[in-house]
């Protein structure tokens, strides 16, 4: 039987190495000098793992600790439960004025003639959770305050979170083309209701009008940061299509797979927003690294679910990822009690009965739990970069949401 992904983190185990190369591999640093000592520490979490060809289990100790980690680890480790002077903040209520007319103000942006125009607004008819905006409103105004702002908001910040729910939404209406989706949010999605060439040209002008948004906020700056959300929700698509024979190779490659896809987004809005008002590179990396790791927890807990959760609360199909061939999580987790699911995960689960005796073995195994574990851990690390801006509102608010994408059901 595996070992309890709690005892692995605690002894520093290769799944723990793999984390930490992740976190040292987001390519983000303050200095040349500091750039240059993580790909050093990259170097060397690399060599632990494969060094002389030997690929290092997840259940097995070693000698490098998370500790190491000196550009991540900057202060002390903080519990996922909200700190002594983090009052009880209402992320959405705080939220709720900024949010109100957000979707009125992203249709009057999809501007087009009346099939198109009725393409587009599919998504935007403010059911949504509108879960991205909330960080990226949140995650200004808590800047604005560190930066002596009183926390008011700039219209180009608000610019950023509308820009980021349409980058969002048109990636939706492109991953239901490739994966065939029929349901999106409780509803038919716009493949399935006007077609796939007419989806794909929906997807691609809420991008458009997206762009046209970005760059009439006029820093050059944040430009080229949301530009790279583009290349990597690409970048992660291709991943996604690919599978590692290596265990551990397997799980690093999910894990560079869930940023790209799902955390470059919201990391790399929460720094563009910060660079809108300070100039402090700290400040910019404190905002990425709340992001990312809150990004890649909510993605953890929506593989969770994929195994936990029924159609009604998730809004589509659960095992859906079983059945589009992905080895997520919880997948992942179990392989080490059930090899068995290695040759099904080689073959996307793509042979009679795979989806269903893979799914047994995830419900027997504790993947789920591991996986869960897995998420605290970055929902921890997320936590700890945000206590470091001063004390707001709407920065607490940022620490009670952490905990809300653990306990979220849908």
């Amino acid at each position: 039987m595996a070992v309890p992904w709690s005892r692995c983190w605690r002894s520093s185990t290769g799944a723990a190495v793999l984390l930490q190369y992740c976190c040292i591999s987001s390519r983000r640093a303050f200095t040349p000098a500091a750039s240059a000592g993580r790909k050093a520490a990259t170097s060397a979490a690399t060599q632990v793992l494969f060094q002389q060809g030997h690929v290092h289990s997840f259940n097995k100790p070693v000698t490098l600790s998370r500790h190491r980690c000196k550009y991540l680890y900057s202060t002390p480790r903080v519990s996922c439960s909200l700190h002594s002077d983090a009052k009880l903040k209402d992320p959405f209520s705080l939220v709720q004025k900024d949010l109100q007319n957000i979707y009125d103000d992203i249709k009057q942006l999809l501007v087009s003639k009346a099939e198109l125009k009725a393409l587009c607004d599919y998504y935007f008819d403010g059911k949504g959770k509108a879960f991205r905006p909330m960080i990226v409103i949140l995650m200004a105004r808590a800047c604005n305050v560190h930066s002596n702002k009183e926390g008011v908001l700039l219209p180009a910040q608000r610019s950023i979170a509308m820009i980021s729910e349409m980058i969002h939404t048109a990636s939706l209406v492109h991953d239901d083309v490739i994966d065939d989706s029929d349901k999106r949010r409780g509803k038919n999605t716009i493949n399935n209701v006007w077609g796939e060439r007419k989806a794909i040209l929906a997807g691609d002008f809420i991008l458009s009008a997206a762009s046209m948004a970005l760059a009439r906020i006029g820093n050059t700056t944040v430009v080229s940061v949301l530009s790279q959300v583009i290349e990597d929700l690409v970048r992660g698509e291709f991943m996604q299509l690919g599978s590692k024979e290596n265990e551990n190779e397997r799980f690093k490659h999910y894990l560079e797979k869930t940023f790209k896809k799902t955390a470059s987004l919201i990391a790399n809005s929460c720094k563009a927003v910060s660079i809108l008002v300070n100039s402090d590179p700290e400040v910019h990396e404190i905002a990425y690294q709340y992001g990312r790791n809150v990004g890649i927890a909510f993605q953890l807990v929506d593989d969770i679910l994929d195994f936990t959760s029924n159609a009604n609360c998730l809004g589509k199909p659960s095992a859906a990822d079983l059945k589009l061939g992905l080895a997520t999580g919880p997948v992942l987790f179990a392989c080490q009690q059930f090899p068995e699911l290695h040759s099904m995960i080689m073959r996307r689960f793509s042979s009679d009965g795979d989806v269903d005796r893979a799914w047994q073995y995830v419900l027997k195994s504790d993947g789920v739990e591991q996986t869960n574990y897995l998420a605290q851990h970055y929902c921890q690390e997320a936590i700890r970069q945000i206590s470091r801006l001063r004390p707001s509102s709407e920065r607490d608010a940022l620490i009670r949401l952490t905990e809300l994408v653990l306990r979220r059901d849908k």
